[in-house]
């Protein structure tokens, strides 16, 4: 038996690199940003996380933004010209980065980036163009593997590339972006045929209809308030980590991406090995506010270390996070009846997009004040509370068998 699906298209194995390299680019630079932004700021270290948490902002905005608009334009033009361009645009992005001479050109780098990383959606109608529907489950949880294997690799390369010097993880990542542009250019096929194409209307590219699902949201609100506290103080390890590991640890970019990419390891392990069982066994509610304590209880106890082996340590409890996602999917899909399913996915995508925006922001100026006043882990605190409400919302939740008729 084959161990990976059959696809009609070599489109499917294209769009997998460019999403994997998509995930690689925004994880490479993470060890050596505290470097980076103290060189061009010229500033201490908690400074620069104040500066780290607005640049990630940025990112997240612009792809919130950028994101229906693509969209849109891959439904207009074709998925193949907005990918190839997503990708070239990535690769001279991040060649500028490694270039840039001040801080203002950095946070012009990081809002082309979210811009040219908003290709999630193109990417996934390449796969609904080409995969027959009994495939299609298969090739979307291919997708998602190709993002968590990206956010393992990206900062373990920008470790090992990190002693050439802070803008060696761009350059890298610049070059791979070129790379795989070049190759999508010469084989990746137009999957979508002229017939099914519709024009481009800007009043259908805006985020703001993505939430309206939410002031219906009936029975399942505690569940998205719970979601959005949990997306918040989740922001915590892209937004901090490097920056609280060099002031807490003294660790360097190499050490920061070794941690980083064990991490991803062990959250992939937990989703690969114990989610189906814990779902099982557990149940939804229970599996969800399980997840979501280990989770809390591990942010919690990185505020207070202080000993660079329990970082690894504590992981081994808080990657049980991992049984949230899943879980708290499944709780959804109760709480809602069929006809507002997609509408309410929809609406979910954008709580996560407004914590990715705000979450950086409120957890890089905790851990700046924090250090200011001597307790470096003031962010993970913060974040620890945030979860540990969301585990509580989640436990006093009432379920029923079946999904109600309307949100």
């Amino acid at each position: 038996m084959a161990l990976l699906p059959r696809f009609d298209s070599r489109a499917v194995p294209l769009v997998l690199v460019a999403v994997l390299i998509d995930a690689i680019g925004f994880g490479i630079v993470m060890p050596v940003l505290p470097d980076l932004v103290v060189q061009l700021g010229h500033v201490d270290l908690a400074a620069a996380a104040r500066i780290s948490g607005w640049l990630l902002a940025v990112f997240a905005g612009a792809q919130f933004f950028a994101g229906p608009v693509l969209g849109n334009l891959a439904d207009a033009y074709g998925r193949r010209p907005v990918l190839i361009l997503s990708m070239a645009a990535f690769s001279i992005d991040y060649a500028l980065m490694a270039a840039a001479p001040t801080l203002l050109w950095l946070f012009v780098g990081r809002l082309v980036a979210g811009v040219a990383g908003a290709t999630h959606g193109p990417a996934g109608a390449v796969i609904a163009d080409v995969t027959l529907p009994d495939r299609r489950s298969a090739a979307f949880g291919l997708l998602s593997a190709a993002f968590g294997l990206g956010f393992i690799l990206g900062p373990a390369l920008g470790g090992l590339v990190a002693p050439l010097g802070p803008r060696a993880p761009f350059v890298v990542a610049a070059v791979c972006a070129g790379v795989n542009a070049v190759v999508m250019l010469l084989f990746l096929p137009e999957t979508l045929e002229p017939a099914h194409r519709r024009p481009f209307r800007l009043r259908d590219a805006h985020v703001i209809e993505s939430f309206r699902p939410l002031f219906n949201a009936g029975p399942a609100a505690p569940l998205i308030i719970a979601w959005f506290l949990w997306q918040l103080g989740g922001v915590v390890y892209p937004a901090t980590w490097s920056f609280w590991a060099a002031i807490t640890l003294g660790w360097d970019a190499t050490a920061i991406g070794w941690s980083l990419a064990y991490v991803g390891f062990m959250q992939v392990l937990v989703q690969l090995l114990l989610t189906d069982r814990a779902v099982r066994r557990l149940g939804e509610k229970r599996a969800a506010a399980f997840g979501m304590g280990c989770a809390a209880a591990t942010l919690l106890a990185y505020a207070f270390t202080t000993q660079g082996w329990q970082v690894y340590a504590f992981f081994v409890v808080g990657a049980l996070g991992a049984l949230a996602y899943p879980a708290m999917s499944g709780l959804v899909t109760r709480l809602v009846g069929a006809d507002r399913q997609g509408a309410l996915q929809g609406g979910l995508a954008s709580v996560n997009s407004v914590a990715a925006i705000a979450g950086p922001v409120i957890a890089a100026q905790a851990l700046a004040t924090g250090t200011r006043h001597g307790f470096a882990g003031t962010a993970f605190l913060v974040a620890g509370v945030l979860l540990g409400l969301s585990t509580l919302l989640i436990a006093m939740l009432r379920t029923r068998q079946e999904p109600s008729a309307a949100v």
